[in-house]
């Protein structure tokens, strides 16, 4: 090599150093160094299972083993990031559609086995004529002894159309038999309830269960219905206590029923720059000047935060409750082969005002591994609409606080032992006509029977 060869090279590595493509060389060792570092643990652990199955005293099974190994590894970055196989999939579809194939009801523990709890009106339970509380003793000759209720639940689970034998005991008479249930495609509303409420009935009530497909035009149409019947309607209440949240699009849509077009209702922003996305309403509101209520509980989470949070921030409603659960993360959905899915936290969300309601820091754990609230030292203070002083970091603090009277725990503990569903299935045994829920009333005799019942 000459001398001017020689030079020329080390001053492009000096320049490349010491100047601006110094930060490119160091971007590009960086990344180099971490695709050595994925490769290398790919191999490592692909070698360890081979080992493993090659060796081990007893028999492995790969699926259970791995699914366990990819859950503890996603463990350790929030609760969110998840796993989903193939035969998990009934389960996420219900969560962002309310749809699933299957029999059409929810489960129940009693004692050592499972029962049915709610079957759905016209449901493939019904058809066969099993009623709540009838035991599920057997599934397609399999005990269902000590087995818990996801367990249970997949195996009643399946595409529509294929069916499955059941041994049940009838809850009534004590008698065994053997029902063949056809699953269908089972639609769960996400508006279990809507109706009148105040003192002379002026003010909607709409309950919403889950951001699933279609969920705000469920409520729009109960709100059209309600006041249909009710035109001097003066105010909404919008129930998202116990709401777990769903899908980001749903709650833009949801907020679009009381606000007007072109209205930033949530922003985005992650690790990616396609992840970094605003979202505004764009179709004409429901109604933009009735006064809304929105009610919220600690159990009222991501989507349900979005909705509450975007009409405190631009009052356009009042929150009331309980400060709400602080998820102010975004996931979204990878596909990966053999019909799995990855659900993978992308960004955080941000509220018109600024704020991201997320209450715990998963970047940053303690020793023992717990995760830490978001310190007091690095929140910050935030602005409505009309100037009143919100926070970020720790859920959506409601404008009215109300606690969780004592009756209510009461309530929660009896349900805890399916205490009120033993009596209820009790008190339909005995009582051939019940009214419906919207007009049954429990009268006193049969409270205090209630009452001695639970004192046995």
């Amino acid at each position: 090599m000459n001398r001017v060869a020689f030079l020329s090279k080390c001053l492009l590595l000096l320049i490349l150093a010491t100047g601006p493509g110094a930060h490119l060389l160091k971007a590009q060792t960086a990344e180099s160094e971490s695709y050595f570092e994925i490769s290398k643990n790919l191999e490592i652990f692909n070698t360890l299972f081979k080992e493993l199955n090659s060796y081990y005293v007893d028999p492995v099974q790969p699926g259970k083993v791995v699914k366990k190994g990819i859950d503890a590894m996603l463990d350790d970055l929030d609760p969110y990031t998840n796993y989903i196989t193939e035969e998990d999939i009934e389960d996420y579809r219900f969560q962002t559609t309310g749809k699933y194939g299957g029999i059409g009801s929810t489960i129940r523990k009693k004692d050592d086995y499972l029962c049915i709890g709610e079957p759905y009106e016209n449901s493939p339970v019904i058809k066969a004529g099993m009623k709540a509380g009838d035991l599920i003793l057997e599934i397609e000759g399999r005990s269902t002894k000590g087995k818990d209720i996801d367990d249970v639940s997949k195996f009643l689970k399946g595409s529509p159309g294929t069916q499955l034998k059941l041994r049940i005991k009838d809850a009534y008479t004590g008698e065994e038999s053997v029902k063949t249930i056809k699953r269908e495609e089972i639609n769960v509303s996400s508006v279990p309830y809507a109706g009148m409420v105040g003192a002379n009935k002026e003010y909607a009530y709409v309950r919403l269960s889950q951001f699933t497909e279609r969920c705000t035009y469920f409520v729009r149409s109960a709100l059209d219905s309600l006041k249909k019947v009710n035109p001097g309607v003066k105010g909404v209440v919008l129930d998202l206590r116990f709401n777990p949240g769903g899908l980001l699009d749903e709650a833009v849509n949801m907020c679009n029923l009381f606000i007007n077009g072109s209205q930033l209702v949530v922003s985005t922003k992650g690790k990616n720059a396609e992840w970094d996305k605003e979202y505004k309403t764009t179709g004409s509101p429901w109604d933009e000047k009735m006064p809304v209520v929105v009610l919220i509980n600690r159990n009222s989470a991501s989507a349900s935060e979005i909705v509450a949070g975007t009409l405190q921030d631009l009052d356009r409603g009042i929150v009331i409750g309980q400060r709400s659960f602080g998820k102010g993360l975004v996931q979204t959905t990878r596909n990966l082969v053999y019909n799995a899915k990855l659900k993978i936290t992308t960004a955080k969300y941000y509220t018109p005002s600024g704020r991201c309601i997320q209450m715990l820091d998963y970047s940053h754990r303690n020793e023992d591994g717990s995760v830490g609230h978001v310190p007091d030292s690095i929140k910050t203070k935030f602005k409505t609409k009309n100037g009143r002083i919100v926070m970020d970091g720790g859920g959506v603090d409601p404008d009215i606080k109300v606690e969780s009277k004592d009756a209510l725990k009461v309530i929660a503990a009896l349900n805890a032992k399916s205490l009120i569903f033993e009596y209820a299935t009790q008190y339909v045994k005995t009582h051939p006509t019940v009214a419906p829920a919207s007009s049954f009333q429990l009268c006193e005799t049969d409270f205090n029977v209630f009452v001695i019942w639970l004192e046995v």
